[in-house]
């Protein structure tokens, strides 16, 4: 009995410490680009914009692909990045690589 007191005792004295040492992942910011080691902000349509805000912002994009499925999800391509609306609304804007 005394030996299974001492492991739950030395694991929940472990547990913390592996906590303490857990990666960190960080995802960059979607506007924002690497070109030649040079980090610059690329201005990209916010969620929750509407189609017609972007289209007057952004100007026409070079190609609108038409909404497919349910919610329907259409996406317009700009020159460097993407935009995918829901409906009538901007739900991500991707950069190309």
């Amino acid at each position: 009995m005394h030996r299974i007191g001492a492991t739950l005792l030395t694991i929940t004295l472990a547990l913390p410490l592996s906590a303490a040492f857990a990666d960190t992942v960080t995802m960059p910011n979607a506007a924002r680009t690497q070109a030649d080691g040079v980090s610059f902000e690329m201005s990209v349509p916010a969620r929750g914009m509407s189609m017609q805000g972007v289209e007057q912002r952004y100007g026409r994009p070079s190609k609108k692909t038409p909404a497919v499925g349910e919610p329907p999800i259409a996406r317009w391509s700009y020159q460097g990045y993407t935009v995918y609306f829901e409906g009538k609304y901007v739900i991500h804007s991707v950069l190309e690589r």
